[in-house]
């Protein structure tokens, strides 16, 4: 493993923050996370398909643990939405979601990675060490959010979170909420993002000044890093669509008042 662009020169280490460009198809850049994320999506299919085949009407212990570990995670997502029809929904993004983002950092200590280069060029580089692939996954999360809240709530109602004229105090707070929704786009990319980078530099000045002692315990920490990394991106679509489906803000006081 290597970090993204380095060069282990006389001088020390260089790192290079943006992706590597291989070449182009159809006027559109080919970078080495670009196909990295190919093969993470190629790696998840093939496991996907042959876990298909595997299931049977008597399963395993493997496949009783799996069926276990699953029902767990769909239980939870049912009980955070109150509501088993919105988990059916939202489940298969979140788990998406997860695996490929736990998937893309688990690739960064595959053999080769960050070392085999093409044109001087690294061939593969792990896909959230580039901030294009963060942001994108933030960016799908943050528009099934908004669209989730308007689609179940109307978009006078979900609108009405943040701006309001019942008051002035109301109307800063709208304001400050709708910040808040759009800061989260770069809170969710920069946090996966800055982690994961963080950790291969990390990795890669230990074995550059301490080779033989230090950095296996931090690939093991790595690890943990990236596997809580993927739990974090996913539970906080699934908090802020909890967010975004909850009535504004004044809707139970005003119900009460009424009766």
């Amino acid at each position: 493993m290597a970090v993204p662009g380095e060069e282990h020169a006389g001088e020390g280490i260089h790192v290079a923050l943006s992706a590597g460009q291989l070449g182009t198809f159809l006027g559109l850049p080919i970078t080495n996370t670009l196909i990295t994320s190919w093969i993470v999506v190629l790696v998840l299919s093939a496991v996907a398909l042959l876990m298909r085949r595997k299931l049977a009407l008597v399963p395993s212990r493997f496949q009783t643990l799996l069926e276990w570990a699953i029902e767990g995670v769909y239980d939870y997502v049912a009980e955070v939405l109150e509501s088993r029809t919105l988990a059916r929904r939202f489940f298969p993004l979140l788990m998406t979601i997860f695996l490929f983002v736990f998937v893309a950092n688990m690739m960064e200590f595959i053999p080769g990675i960050g070392s085999i280069t093409f044109d001087h060029i690294p061939l593969l580089r792990s896909v959230n060490t580039d901030l294009n692939a963060p942001l994108a996954l933030a960016l799908i999360s943050f528009f099934v959010i908004e669209f989730t809240g308007i689609l179940t709530l109307g978009f006078l109602k979900y609108g009405s979170k943040f701006i309001t004229l019942r008051s002035p105090v109301d109307f800063m707070v709208g304001i400050v909420e709708l910040i808040g929704e759009l800061v989260r786009v770069i809170s969710l990319s920069f946090r996966l993002f800055g982690n994961i980078l963080a950790g291969e530099i990390i990795i890669a000045v230990a074995i550059f000044f301490v080779p033989f002692l230090l950095p296996v315990p931090l690939m093991l920490f790595e690890v943990f890093i990236g596997f809580l990394q993927a739990v974090i991106f996913a539970l906080l679509t699934l908090f802020f669509i909890k967010l975004a489906i909850a009535e504004p803000h004044g809707v139970h006081e005003e119900a009460h008042a009424h009766a």
